[in-house]
């Protein structure tokens, strides 16, 4: 009689850690060396990690290049509505240093896209002329689907000097000028997110946000008239069926030029009527809203436009003149609607509201957590919704579980596999079935069991990569995101400086151990951004350096906060901090991507918390704080932010601390500024939830005492992640956007017969 199998044994047998399925190791080493030798022209004796890296990227690109190559063809033959958006550029000069062996660049399909100049209105239409031309050369990444040999693109664009770029100055010997003037071209791809706090900062910016839009749409319309495979010749010449072949959706603001730039395109270059470009410009485009903070709405001056976009501008104000026209005709008599509805905003500076432009410009529009998409149309949003109420939809974000549970987590994707299959990781809704084993002790030990070697595992890497020790017996307590004053790492401070302040006051009382570890990146030029990272990093130097503490309160700053760091850090939280204040985060990825690991969320019913909590149920989860309707009472009644600091003892005194230098002995000033918005000018309220917050994380430590019962919350928030999965999210854009039927099909491999 055999012997059962044991757990380790189980897991080899459905492992899936071999879920990519390589179909010939010994043909995969046979590259990998030939890729280090005639590529790299190394060998071993005197390859890098990076050779190794490169060797095996270069051998998986083989892999994918076939199918890429297929799936293009297919879509040629097949000729199906393809969507195509206008990502943002990504060309920073560290991550590109040693190139990157994913991309191919295709210098074959380099395009020209026009600046500044002036616009001539001639007999036969517009035309914009003596403008400064840059070029925009593409990069193409294969992006694969999950077992079905599909490889589609991503089309990034570097912006290259033309070769007469200033020749003329070069060759009089005004040599240091024409190569400024060249850096200058091609600053446009160098500089991600230039502070944009200065003039030469917007101009780049806008310069940024156009490249894109303009070499985008140009490839666009190249491919939908050249529709066999491989060719260059125009074959359609009608635009009818543009937006039954073509989808474009706005992901925020930043590409809204993609309106005028296809209008421009329609009815200066191709001829056609204001009312068909617009009939064709409309159905093609959809726009997604990604926050209701008012200064992260792109406002564009008129004078800048004007400068750098002449007939951008020409046409934004026929569109938005002929869109008051209906508004007028809506609601007749309604002065004040015209001016809140108009795509031009008067004032000191007059300005272009680019989140007019794109609701205008769109057949659809929406949010990206159901509470979002509701705010929108009740806020900043209601007078368009009133207008057009069909517009409007929601399409709560998605993650994919391939990567944010079976790659980076790998662990628990098996003891997953084990009882419910691995049909899961492509139909998330499947994790349901693991309700069932709330309860079972096997279970429940074995997920606790993947928690402890992941807490483990990236506590040894902070110990070898940063020299930092920590307790992984104690809580680890994450916030990882942007560093903004909305998202309140300002609250998640105060509640560190308390734990601090009682751990003081009594030495010898047992507290529930914890490691606080916040992480994100602060826009340049965004000032009390930096200075919430100052104060982070000074708390952690006086709580981690005090003997009287000891391991039972931890506070690490997780530097340069990336992907690849997240994928450490989110399998090893106990506890994910999601505290913006209610009403101000659009949706947050961050949180789904901590539920699907088995970390358990505290926060507000903000953005996709409320249907995480919906899901879960709200027993599941620390919820605390006001919800939007105490938020709108309090912004009615008048926030002020002294009564609370006037009646909390322990709230005044972490205010004064902060005040006097202790966590800053040195410069004694040196958060006088975080103070002093605490107190005056806080838009978002952290004293008002400090109270419930603190009592909230007391929860939190005494459920953490009873680990069996954590770890069945685990379970239950694990088992009831299923919705949030992007491959749900994109087939709902899929049905209820583009127009397009979301398709599971399996295309032959390259040595396949057809």
């Amino acid at each position: 009689m055999s012997r059962p199998l044991s757990d380790q044994e189980k897991r080899k047998q459905i492992s899936v850690r071999g879920l990519a399925g390589v179909e010939n190791v010994t043909e995969l080493k046979k590259n990998f060396n030939r890729h280090l030798h005639f590529t790299l022209v190394k060998d071993r004796n005197v390859a890098t990690p990076r050779d190794y890296y490169f060797a095996l990227a270069h051998t998986v690109r083989d892999h994918l290049v076939g199918r890429w190559i297929r799936t293009q063809q297919h879509y040629y033959e097949k000729d199906p509505k393809v969507l195509l958006g206008t990502p943002w550029m990504e060309e920073a000069d560290d991550w590109l240093r040693y190139g990157n062996p994913w991309e191919k660049a295709r210098p074959e399909f380099t395009l020209p896209v026009h600046f500044y100049g002036r616009v001539e209105h001639t007999s036969h239409g517009a035309k914009w002329v003596d403008t400064q031309v840059v070029l925009a050369m593409p990069y193409d990444t294969p992006v694969p689907g999950y077992r079905n040999n599909v490889v589609n693109t991503m089309r990034l664009w570097s912006a290259k000097a033309p070769n007469d770029f200033n020749l003329k100055d070069f060759n009089v010997g005004g040599y240091i000028q024409a190569v400024l003037d060249r850096n200058l071209a091609e600053n446009i791809s160098r500089v991600l997110y230039p502070n944009d706090n200065f003039f030469e900062g917007k101009e780049l910016r806008l310069k940024q946000e156009y490249f894109v839009v303009a070499a985008t749409l140009q490839d666009i319309i190249r491919r939908f008239k050249s529709s066999k495979f491989g060719c260059r010749d125009p074959v359609r010449t009608n635009f009818d069926a543009f937006p039954n072949k073509v989808a474009i959706q706005l992901n925020d603001t930043h590409p809204s030029l993609a309106i005028p730039e296809l209008m421009r395109i329609l009815v200066d270059l191709e001829r056609l009527e204001w009312d068909k470009a617009w009939e064709v410009t409309v159905k093609t485009c959809a726009y997604t809203n990604h926050t209701v903070l008012p200064e992260a709405l792109e406002r564009w001056p008129v004078n800048l436009l004007e400068t750098l976009l002449p007939r951008h501008l020409q046409i934004i104000y026929e569109i938005n003149q002929r869109f008051l026209n209906r508004v007028a005709a809506a609601f007749p008599g309604d002065v004040d609607r015209l001016r809140r509805m108009s795509l031009v905003e008067e004032g000191a500076v007059k300005r272009i509201n680019m989140a007019h432009l794109c609701i205008a410009g769109s057949h659809a529009v929406n949010g990206v957590a159901r509470i979002h998409s509701e705010i929108l149309k009740k806020t900043i949003f209601k007078d368009f919704y009133e207008l057009e109420p069909h517009k409007f939809q929601n399409k709560t974000n998605g993650i994919t579980p391939r990567r944010w549970l079976v790659l980076c987590n790998p662990g628990l994707a098996e003891v997953i596999a084990e009882r419910i299959g691995e049909d899961y990781i492509s139909d998330l809704d499947q994790l349901r079935k693991l309700l069932s084993f709330v309860d079972d002790e096997a279970f429940i030990r074995d997920v606790a069991k993947v928690k402890q070697e992941n807490k483990l595992k990236f506590a040894a890497y902070l110990e070898r990569e940063y020299k930092v020790h920590i307790n992984p017996n104690s809580l680890f307590d994450i916030q990882v995101k942007r560093i903004h004053e909305y998202k309140r790492q300002l609250l998640n401070c105060l509640h560190i400086i308390t734990l601090y302040n009682r751990i003081k006051k009594d030495p010898n009382k047992f507290v529930v151990p914890r490691t606080v570890m916040i992480g994100g990146k602060a826009a340049p030029g965004y000032h009390m951004a930096k200075m919430i990272i100052k104060l982070i990093t000074a708390i952690g130097d006086v709580v981690n350096h005090d003997p009287a503490v000891g391991d039972r309160l931890r506070v690490i700053f997780l530097e340069n906060y990336r992907v690849s760091l997240a994928e450490k850090v989110i399998p090893a939280a106990d506890l994910s901090e999601q505290i913006s204040t209610a009403g101000t985060e659009a949706s947050g990825t961050g949180n789904m991507k901590f539920m699907l690991n088995g970390a358990l969320t505290i926060g507000t019913m903000d953005g996709a918390n409320v249907e995480m909590a919906e899901e879960a149920g709200e027993e599941n989860f620390f919820i605390f704080g006001m919800r939007v309707e105490d938020v709108e009472k309090l912004d009615q009644k008048g926030y002020n932010a002294q009564e609370y600091y006037d009646r909390i003892p322990e709230l005044r005194h972490i205010i004064e601390q902060l005040s006097s230098g202790f966590f800053s002995p040195k410069q004694p000033d040196l958060f006088k500024d975080i103070v002093n918005m605490l107190m005056h000018h806080d838009r978002f309220k952290v004293f008002a939830d400090y109270e419930d917050y603190i009592k909230c994380q007391e929860k939190v430590s005494n459920l953490y005492k009873n680990p069996r019962e954590w770890t069945r919350m685990v379970i239950r928030n694990i088992a009831t992640s299923g919705k949030f999965s992007s491959d749900r999210t994109i087939a709902q854009y899929a049905r209820e956007i583009w127009g397009v039927e979301p398709s599971r099909q399996r295309l032959p491999a390259p040595d396949d017969k057809i």
